[in-house]
């Protein structure tokens, strides 16, 4: 491109990740033209830096951690992992970082991919520059959807940029693994790198400036992490924060607020996210650059009919499979409005994004798992519900024996005393990631206590949780 062109379409999707392919997908499948617009590579974020690496990372990770505890099989994988076949297995699942299937699957669709930096230039208005320099724009007749996600947030602290630290994008994708490596950080990212490299070979120290890991989950969910990240050998420093980091001689090192000086090959910031609206052309319809994006539950942006925000970037939750559905919410808005359907936005319609509020599942993949859905308890206390804990340890379930010998974990379902339904369910311990659906469905659904007694568990499995649950809410 030399010249600037010019290109009319229904809808124009600035990011092509997960939340902008599904977004296009459901505009494509209306009838709807539609432009999609990326920088990097086509499928975002989830495939090639988080999602997909981190959980090929963790795999053999957890599969290791499950077979020393079956009897029979215990001694044939006390030995090391094959780090080289662990980061080659990461290396398939994100296509090499080449993303030739995804733009095929776009293509598929009959969706235009515009490569390039997309920036909102007025209303409906994209322009794309290309790698060469030459400039294209796109123009919308109905909608702009902004799906440019979020990226790692480091501190502020000085020369911190000499020192190259790692965010996300670089613990997912290193190809070695680091002799020594520090982790600034207690959530998700920090504790599933701190599992993932420790358990490579890296002697790993894991700093958390509050009092404990997971601190968005039940208490219980960061003890039991960290007593197992722990026994694993990771040092792990609570209630320190980080006040210098340089590099000296190669090797990084950091100083700790009680004065402490550690050193490592590399150090890793996972200390939250920000999002990606900084150089996306906001201030020319009057937002803020670098801003998360207010939306309704159609994911329209607060005064901007024209304009949604899809995803990460509304701040509203931070997972790939939240922002899939809000995408697939926003898809079917945009298409409703463009053909002048009745939009179903009532709290069960296909137009109202409402699991984003009571009903967003997640999985830590740690070894233990933590999983959970909904509100903690402290949580459902500070929105005025009057709640009540319900705990089981499930090592008293008949499946959880079966599963691994020596079974440790915790399950607590928050019931609401006035309405009888469930507020939140967290579970932590081996295996529960494939349990948090039928939490998810009991909490959404908004299912009576009363009625779950009727949804029988499979013995012997560890689902056998449910009952028990039932039970220890009847009896307290």
């Amino acid at each position: 491109m030399t010249e600037t062109e010019t290109n009319a379409y229904d809808v124009v999707v600035l990011g092509a990740g997960p939340v902008g392919e599904n977004v296009a997908d459901r505009t494509r499948a209306a009838g709807l033209t539609t432009a999609v617009v990326e920088s990097e590579l086509v499928g975002g974020e989830c495939s090639y830096w988080a999602c997909m690496p981190s959980k090929a990372l963790l795999r053999p990770v957890i599969a290791r951690a499950d077979a020393r505890r079956v009897p029979g099989l215990r001694q044939s994988v006390q030995g090391p992992l094959d780090a080289s076949a662990v980061l080659a297995h990461r290396d398939y699942y994100t296509s090499h970082w080449k993303d030739d299937g995804q733009v095929g699957w776009l293509d598929s669709i009959g969706a235009d991919l515009h490569r390039g930096h997309g920036r909102l230039t007025g209303p409906r208005t994209v322009t794309v520059t290309g790698p060469d320099g030459g400039e294209r724009v796109l123009t919308a007749r109905h909608a702009v959807a902004v799906c440019t996600g979020s990226r790692a947030a480091l501190p502020g602290l000085p020369g911190l940029d000499a020192v190259k630290p790692w965010t996300s994008r670089e613990a997912t994708s290193s190809p070695t693994v680091p002799g020594r490596l520090i982790v600034i950080g207690g959530g998700v990212v920090a504790t599933e790198m701190a599992t993932v490299w420790q358990a490579l070979g890296s002697q790993v120290t894991l700093l958390v400036r509050g009092k404990g890991l997971l601190p968005r989950m039940e208490p219980f969910a960061g003890e039991l992490i960290a007593e197992a990240l722990t026994e694993a050998g990771a040092d792990v420093r609570t209630g320190t924060s980080v006040e210098s980091v340089t590099r000296e001689n190669g090797a990084v090192v950091a100083v700790t607020d009680r004065g402490d000086r550690i050193e490592a090959d590399e150090i890793l910031f996972a200390t939250g996210r920000a999002p990606r609206t900084d150089d996306i052309g906001l201030e020319t319809i009057g937002l803020d650059p670098g801003s998360w994006l207010p939306v309704d539950d159609s994911l329209r942006v607060t005064g901007h009919d024209w304009l949604y925000a899809v995803g990460d970037v509304n701040h509203r939750a931070l997972l790939t499979h939240q922002g899939k559905y809000q995408a697939r919410i926003a898809g079917a808005a945009i298409a409703a409005r463009a053909t002048g359907e009745t939009l179903l936005a009532q709290p069960w319609g296909a137009h109202a994004a409402t699991a984003d509020h009571a009903a967003v599942p997640q999985v830590v993949f740690t070894d233990p798992e933590a999983a959970a859905v909904g509100l903690s308890l402290a949580e459902a206390e500070q929105a005025g519900h009057r709640v009540k804990a319900v705990d089981v340890d499930l090592s008293t379930v008949s499946g959880a024996g079966l599963y691994a010998d020596g079974y440790q974990g915790r399950a607590r379902m928050v019931v609401d005393l006035e309405n009888e339904i469930l507020r939140g369910v967290t579970l932590v311990g081996p295996g529960v990631g494939e349990l948090i659906h039928s939490a998810t469905v009991a909490v959404a659904g908004q299912v009576p206590v009363s009625r779950l007694w009727h949804a029988v568990p499979s013995y012997p499995t560890i689902s056998e949780v449910w009952l028990r649950l039932l039970e220890a809410h009847r009896d307290a």
